[in-house]
């Protein structure tokens, strides 16, 4: 038997490799939400987002409990459903931007979903 590698098994296990060396940076240098640094550096707080989306840190907390753990936020909204709107800096960009915004969406008194608003 042989057990060679042909050319294409060579191209497709290059870019397992690739795939998983590329996924393991991103998660390395992801920033995860520390509250002391969220309180600390309000302009950078847009690294912090996509933890608090993607890991649902404020999924099921009460407008008190994300008070709690964000601070006052900047806006408060009560259009269709509660809403609380932070500020979190402007994320590196070719344009002129404006600030991001990190939106906390409540129904029932309840968080039910958190969006990261990068403008």
């Amino acid at each position: 038997m042989n057990f060679g590698f042909k050319k294409y098994d060579k191209v497709l296990l290059f870019f397992f490799v690739a795939f998983i060396s590329a996924s393991s940076l991103i998660w390395l240098f992801e920033e995860r939400f520390n509250e002391k640094e969220w309180r600390s550096n309000p302009t950078m707080r847009y690294k912090m987002c996509e933890d608090i989306v993607d890991n649902e840190l404020l999924l099921g907390k009460t407008d008190v409990e994300v008070i709690s753990l964000l601070g006052e936020p900047d806006l408060f909204s009560s259009e269709q459903n509660f809403q609380m709107i932070y500020e979190v800096g402007k994320g590196p960009s070719f344009f002129e931007s404006e600030e991001d915004q990190l939106i906390v969406i409540f129904e029932n008194s309840r968080v039910v979903k958190a969006i990261y608003a990068e403008d």
